[in-house]
């Protein structure tokens, strides 16, 4: 028998977005449907975000043996053991999946629903044998690994980052197609990990960050062993992982293809629901509208930047369109975004190449990690901060290649969300000693010029000769 439900709203997407939406929703007292495919929790959860960064965590772990003896401590070789490694990954994940599970979300009055979604109406949508009607509809259903059309792909067992953190074996040469994010800090941890690792991507690696910070990370990779073939096109792949390169083959025991991703709205009939789309994602306006005022998108189904957190950010801009009726704008703050190598790098607001673009005169300030004592004292002192500003010191953007600099951004956010100026960075006591300490430090280098210029030496000197009073 089929059954109807009569909902205020309802969510399509059980990840990090389409959770906050639905609990919030709840909570506030609508009738709140949510429908999952897949695995409560999303892409995050369970093959991104959470996964990784475990994997990553056991990784620099091994590092950190083989590091020691700079510490003056003895340790040995590390001896990875890949099934552990495997079992402490799937722990971090079990660990954080009560809070995305459906037993909580129905605790909170939300009816979830584990079936494939597809419009039937502008405001019907069925998912198995139930239908759901409902004033708002909300498209979170993130995205899924982009699989290039290279001859011979489909008959090799590839890996993606859905399938790779099943690995409780150690790959003997793990081949990676890709050089962005996914692809770097993958091969980093398994490299780190003992697995023989070469990258193959068709431009640069990093291709889409400020180069000279992604240049510390490519030079890193390379010194920890990951081989790293650039401005190379895959041909073909043979079925024993030998993948042809317009460089030359390489034979690899393990495939991963991390060549971008796509957002999962093949399978919800968005035309029958009048909701206009492309293949990046739906398209919606500033509120995160769609072409039908019921439905809203959000997250990497949206179609723009692909990252949890702005998934996150855009669960709030809907709950205050959509449910409050207050204007709600999704492009009003910057958005940062990590690449979780050692060292890590970040960005907020414009990288140098768009200041250029956008602004007539910029203002370029580092300061090199090599010069913070914090990072001396723990022996990791590549990488530095690099900050834009205009000629009257108004933040543009800021980008960190360096240790933690996924922490040390933070700071910078408010500076390019606000258009503050660098002196309000530059006047501030930071405790010592710090890695935070080497963005003041590049910060104040936008004064120098001016300190210790002809004019304010012959005003120093002037105000030597005034006497002393008191």
């Amino acid at each position: 028998m089929s059954e109807t439900i009569i909902a205020d709203l309802c969510v399509i997407g059980g990840g990090s977005g389409g959770l906050t939406v639905a609990a919030v929703a709840s909570q506030l007292g609508l009738v709140t449907v949510l429908i999952e495919r897949g695995k409560m929790g999303g892409d995050c959860l369970n093959y991104g975000c959470v996964p990784s960064k475990a994997l990553i965590a056991a990784a620099n772990a091994a590092e950190a043996v083989r590091r020691a003896p700079q510490f003056g401590v003895e340790a040995g070789a590390p001896r990875p053991d890949f099934a552990r490694v495997h079992a402490h990954v799937h722990d971090v994940i079990a660990s954080i999946a009560p809070q995305d599970s459906v037993e909580r979300f129905e605790g909170l009055g939300v009816r979830v629903i584990g079936a494939e979604a597809r419009f039937v109406a502008r405001d019907i949508v069925r998912a198995g044998e139930i239908a759901v009607q409902a004033r708002r509809f909300v498209i979170a259903t993130g995205s899924s690994p982009a699989i290039p059309p290279i001859p011979g792909l489909n008959e090799v067992r590839y890996l993606t980052n859905e399938t790779i953190f099943d690995l409780a074996e150690r790959p003997e040469h793990l081949v990676v197609i890709g050089g962005g994010p996914i692809g770097c800090e993958l091969a980093q941890a398994y490299r780190r990990l003992g697995a023989r690792v070469t990258i193959v991507e068709a431009a640069r690696a990093l291709a889409n960050e400020d180069p000279e910070l992604a240049g510390v990370v490519v030079n890193r990779l390379r010194a920890d062993g990951v081989a790293i073939v650039e401005g190379a096109t895959v041909e073909r792949v043979a079925p024993n992982v030998t993948v042809q390169t317009s460089a030359g083959a390489i034979d690899g025991s393990h495939l991963l293809v991390a060549t971008g991703r796509r957002a999962n709205i093949a399978a919800l009939d968005l035309d029958k629901a009048g909701v206009a789309h492309t293949p990046r994602g739906v398209t919606v306006d500033r509120s995160l509208r769609s072409s039908n005022p019921r439905v809203y998108a959000i997250g990497d189904a949206a179609g723009g930047l692909q990252f949890t957190h702005l998934a996150a950010h855009h669960a709030g801009i809907v709950i205050r369109s959509a449910v409050f009726r207050l204007p709600a704008r999704a492009d009003a703050m910057p958005v940062p975004r990590v690449t979780y190598t050692a060292p890590e790098l970040a960005q907020v607001g414009l990288t140098e190449q768009q200041a250029r673009e956008k602004h007539a005169d910029i203002r370029i300030l580092r300061w090199p990690f090599a010069d913070n004592d914090r990072a001396r004292a723990e022996r990791d002192i590549a990488g530095f901060v690099k900050l834009i500003a205009d000629p009257r010191g108004r933040v543009l953007g800021a980008g960190i290649a360096g240790p933690h600099a996924g922490e040390l951004i933070q700071s910078w956010i408010m500076p390019v969300a606000r258009g503050m100026k660098l002196k309000a960075v530059a006047g501030l006591i930071l405790p010592y000693p710090t890695l935070g300490e080497a963005g003041k430090r590049a910060a104040t280098t936008f004064y120098v010029p001016k300190l210790f210029n002809p004019r304010t030496k012959r005003l120093v000197r002037f105000l030597t000769r005034l006497p002393i009073l008191g």
